[in-house]
């Protein structure tokens, strides 16, 4: 029990980091450049974990860089740049909290983690929350943008899904190096195809990307497999739900948001979604995250 509150609260570094993400990608990144905004993000990061890991990819291991690289950076990271030029900090960080219920219907059959009664009604609460912090009736809320979010929630549910399947008894940092960096090569070809040269950025820019790509990327998509590997994946993506809070915080604070009351009524219903999917009810005799796919293992030294 102890040891699945630590991995809770190491795990909730990557969503909130995410959280903040939107808000410093709104606020000082290209507005145009989408595809080159996402490989700016990922190439760093993957070479930062690289270098920390000090492996390379073996046996399937290169072909499953490419397709996780793909589905977690490559599409997800285009997505993710723009919804949040596309929409408000608050909204566009909302409907990713749609994610934890697509990731217990995608783990059911993926890694045999049937959702259990208490993840599925923390989940039930949390997305009551989002409804109401998401139809407010705010300005500026666009179909395209909606579209984004909604396409990066999706693949992202699929591929971290998949990431938990495939790296069971894997080595996170290496494989999280591995697929950061496959994805930003995949992205560099179509984004010089498509956005010509790379964009000259200011000061504030490089500091922005910076960030998110050393906190908002190489550390949160490390903790954040690293508890999808310890964690029931209907806990982690409960836990995910933190993404949303800080988003519509940040946006309130900083970029001007207006905070509604039916928002400050979601804030509460999904705190209290994650708390209702937290890992300590486990049955006795098994850990919170022990899955079909999830058994003793020895641990390689460079595992996050």
């Amino acid at each position: 029990m102890e040891a699945n509150t630590r991995w809770v609260a190491l795990t909730a570094v990557a969503p909130v980091a995410w959280g903040t993400n939107y808000y410093v990608t709104h606020e000082f990144l290209p507005t145009d450049r989408p595809l080159y905004g996402a490989a700016l993000r990922a190439l760093p990061a993957g070479l930062v974990l690289l270098a920390l890991a000090r492996q390379r990819p073996r046996g399937v291991w290169w072909w499953r860089s490419a397709v996780l690289g793909l589905l977690n950076v490559s599409v997800f990271f285009v997505l993710v740049y723009a919804a949040s030029q596309l929409l408000p900090t608050s909204v566009a960080s909302t409907v990713m909290a749609v994610s934890p219920l697509t990731m217990m219907l995608i783990a059911w059959p993926l890694v045999a983690e049937r959702p259990g009664a208490a993840p599925l009604t923390g989940a039930a609460v949390g997305l009551a929350g989002v409804c109401l912090m998401l139809f407010t009736g705010a300005d500026g809320v666009s179909v395209p943008g909606m579209l984004a979010s909604g396409g990066a929630m999706l693949v992202s549910a699929f591929g971290h899904i998949l990431t938990k399947r495939w790296n069971a008894g894997g080595a996170v940092l290496a494989s999280t190096a591995w697929q950061l960096t496959a994805g930003a090569l995949l992205l560099l070809p179509v984004a010089a195809a498509v956005e010509g040269p790379p964009p000259a950025l200011s000061a504030s820019a490089l500091l922005a990307f910076t960030y998110v790509s050393v906190v908002a990327t190489a550390l949160a998509f490390t903790v954040w497999f690293a508890g999808l590997r310890r964690l029931p994946a209907g806990t982690v993506g409960l836990i995910g739900l933190l993404n949303p809070v800080t988003g519509v915080l940040l946006g309130t604070a900083l970029a001007g948001d207006a905070l509604t009351v039916r928002q400050v009524c979601g804030l509460p219903l999904v705190l209290l979604g994650v708390v209702l999917g937290r890992p300590g009810r486990a049955r006795p005799g098994r850990s919170a995250g022990a899955g079909r796919l999830q058994r003793p293992v020895k641990r390689s030294k460079v595992e996050g």
